[in-house]
């Protein structure tokens, strides 16, 4: 490829994004979209391969709605490589993980990235409900980390939650707030504290709903119906549900009792039965509703 026509000259930065899964592969797609050249990193390649699809599927969606034409589809597609480890980290200005919302799981990955990035990369957790600081705190230098919370599907959502930890380094917010801005998203601020914003409002709405169809109080479909239509909600608690997946409500929702050990966050059993009947939502093929074209993993 000539110097004029290399994708990773249109910006001067590059993104590396850690974790290849629903959210890394839609933020891969996004950042590329914007003009970044984009490496999406997991452990395996079938799996940065396959999230390397996905983000292509995410740009077809985007084409078929009409909000990009096959010329910027192809340019944005041609910035994503997919790669299994961190060493192409190093040139990265800014480094986002992806990974499953585990304390100790973001944490040994940072531990890892820190070795990797360049010194003066920012790096950013995904992390959806987990303290910024908790995570920060095996870093060498705990300054230069910050959350920036994307929404799934990530280029149909245009909010970005932006929390920096107790000792993030305001020039690592200012940088953090460009990309985000660069990126076409709108930025929100939350202080760090467990869920955030978003998260919080979220798992207490999903829990109590499924509390009432635990107890009868109403059908799936009847709650649903009743959020969508007299709260004007886009989608019902359910459908939002099976969009995050179940387990990743579940795990949310422990964080915040952990933080809070306020009885409203306490996990409904039946999110949990459902967790351990391995119906995780649109991801494992079945939720609280059916979901046949996805029981392939794809």
């Amino acid at each position: 490829m000539s110097a004029q026509s290399d994708p990773r000259e249109s910006v001067g930065e590059r993104v590396f994004v850690v974790g290849a899964g629903i959210m890394g592969s839609g933020i891969a797609a996004q950042a590329a979209l914007a003009g970044y050249f984009v490496t999406l990193e997991d452990v395996t390649a079938e799996l940065a391969d396959r999230g390397k699809a996905n983000a292509e599927r995410a740009l077809d969606h985007q084409l078929r709605k009409g909000l990009l034409d096959s010329a910027r589809r192809e340019e944005a597609a041609r910035r994503i490589d997919a790669a299994i480890g961190l060493r192409r980290a190093s040139s990265a200005t800014i480094i986002v993980e992806a990974a499953p919302e585990n304390l100790e799981i973001k944490q040994g990955l940072f531990r890892e990235i820190e070795s990797a990035a360049a010194v003066d990369a920012v790096l950013a957790t995904n992390t959806s409900s987990l303290p910024i600081t908790s995570i920060a705190q095996v870093l060498q230098d705990p300054t230069r980390l910050i959350g920036i919370h994307f929404f799934n599907p990530v280029l149909q959502m245009p909010l970005v939650e932006l929390i920096p930890g107790l000792r993030t380094r305001p020039e690592i917010a200012e940088r953090a707030e460009r990309f985000a801005k660069k990126l076409g998203k709108t930025v929100v601020h939350s202080k760090d504290s467990p869920g955030f914003v978003t998260t919080r409002a979220l798992a207490v709405l999903i829990n109590e709903a499924a509390g009432m169809l635990q107890e009868g109080v109403a059908t799936r479909d009847d709650i649903d119906t009743a959020y969508r239509l007299g709260f004007h909600h886009p989608m019902g608690p359910f459908e939002l549900a099976d969009l995050v997946g179940i387990d990743t409500a579940v795990a949310i929702l422990d964080v915040l009792w952990d933080g809070f050990r306020d009885t409203k966050y306490r996990v409904c059993p039946l999110l949990r039965q459902m967790v351990a009947a391995g119906r995780l939502g649109r991801k494992s093929g079945e939720g609280f509703y059916p979901y046949p074209d996805r029981r392939s993993g794809t």
